[in-house]
């Protein structure tokens, strides 16, 4: 058997010799895998362009048509008609659909982003006569008419009562949403169906309905008197099903395999879930949280149902009616007084702060990523790492003075 082994020279023998007179091969061109191209940029203004032209021409020339609203949505219709007949004269179908859709998406997101932009604009207006007075934050309506101006009387009570109700509830509806989230993900069997169904009843079951539950039953049945654990209660009830839904989720999300190496190393089920299966879906679990609070803190009616309006301050929960950001902005906006007015914006950009200032911490517990430390566990194994090495060189130490 003979071997033949090719080395440089030889194969560089065997390259093809560039002709005589033969121009030079072309230089390579680097590829640009996404972006935005010229010929894109163009498609898109020449189809706004034509676009607005002709929705011009229909509303002013040809059709009876008024209103600004049916202007704008006639011409995004016409854009999008545009960029695909613009599209097919230069690129495939396939593509020009992907590259519509990609609009679509985009221009939805830009829609939104204008209408939370929008909003905030609007409270921020409106509320921020009421807002930049220090007396707003630090003092109750208890001793503030209709009339009076807008330095006297502040929101104090109904921020009080909403951080509280709104923590009772996350504390009643935050546990029993993931241990029900558990069971029909983890456990199963036939009684994970009925749960589920209620669960996804309760989803969309009304806040007035809630409300009226409580007060059904907790309140006239069982006489308890309205309170802000009573609103608590309620906003449990709307919660709950919340969390649930986007727990299982997210607990369904987590790889199999790892569960599997938690069994092959001896853990139990229980073991396998609390140091793995919750842990890996940590963050997905804070944003069921965060969706639950979403929920619950600006829901009126079960509140009002169940803790009543007041005026001033009532910081125990359990006792006495207790007011809340949702109803004071209720409260105050419809009132023919313009100082009550500014009082009750106010009382809405300092809820969307509240939801802004929880939206934040609820990702800085929950927001690590799988297996990533915190800084206090870095600390005490750097700790415990500093304290072996110590042990060891000392160790060697008086190995050496031994010899």
């Amino acid at each position: 058997m003979t071997t033949v082994q090719l080395t440089g020279t030889s194969a560089q023998a065997q390259a093809p010799a560039p002709v005589p007179g033969a121009a030079p091969p072309a230089p390579e061109r680097r590829r640009k895998l996404g972006g935005v191209t010229r010929a894109e940029v163009g498609t898109l203004f020449a189809a706004l362009a034509g676009s607005l032209a002709l929705d011009w021409l229909l509303y002013e020339r040809v059709l009876p048509f008024t209103g600004a609203q049916g202007f704008l949505i006639i011409w995004y219709l016409l854009f999008l008609g545009f960029s695909y007949a613009l599209g097919v004269l230069q690129w495939p179908r396939l593509i020009v659909r992907e590259r519509l859709v990609t609009l679509v998406a985009w221009s939805a997101g830009l829609l939104l982003a204008f209408l939370i932009i929008e909003q905030l604009g609007f409270l921020t207006v409106r509320g921020l006569p009421a807002a930049e007075h220090g007396n707003f934050f630090t003092q109750t309506m208890n001793r503030t008419s209709a009339v009076s101006g807008i330095t006297s009387g502040g929101a104090l009570h109904a921020v009080v009562g909403s951080l509280e109700q709104l923590g009772l509830a996350t504390l009643f509806a935050v546990p029993l949403g993931i241990a029900a989230a558990v069971f029909m993900s983890e456990i199963g069997g036939r009684s994970a169906r009925p749960v589920r169904t209620l669960v996804e009843a309760m989803t969309a079951l009304p806040s007035i309905v809630a409300g009226l539950f409580v007060l059904g039953v907790v309140i006239l049945t069982f006489g308890l008197q309205a309170s802000g654990f009573a609103a608590s209660i309620a906003l449990a009830v709307m919660m709950m099903p919340i969390v649930t839904r986007a727990a299982e989720v997210v607990i369904r999300l987590v790889p199999g395999t790892l569960r599997e190496a938690s069994y092959a190393l001896g853990g139990s089920q229980w073991r396998t879930v609390w140091n793995v299966v919750l842990p890996t879906a940590r963050p997905g679990l804070a944003t069921a949280v965060i969706l639950g609070m979403a929920r619950g803190v600006g829901e009126t009616s079960p509140v009002l149902l169940t803790a009543g309006v007041a005026s001033g301050f009532n910081g125990n929960p359990f006792v006495g009616h207790q007011m809340s950001l949702p109803l004071y902005i209720w409260n105050y906006v419809r009132q023919p007084y313009p100082d009550m007015v500014a009082r009750g914006f106010a009382a809405g950009l300092t809820l969307m702060a509240l939801v802004l200032v929880l939206f934040v911490t609820a990702r800085l517990v929950g927001g690590r990523r799988p297996g990533e430390l915190s800084r206090r566990q870095r600390r005490r194994l750097a700790r415990q790492a500093a304290v072996r090495w110590a042990a060891v060189k000392w160790a060697v130490a008086k190995w050496a003075s031994a010899r």
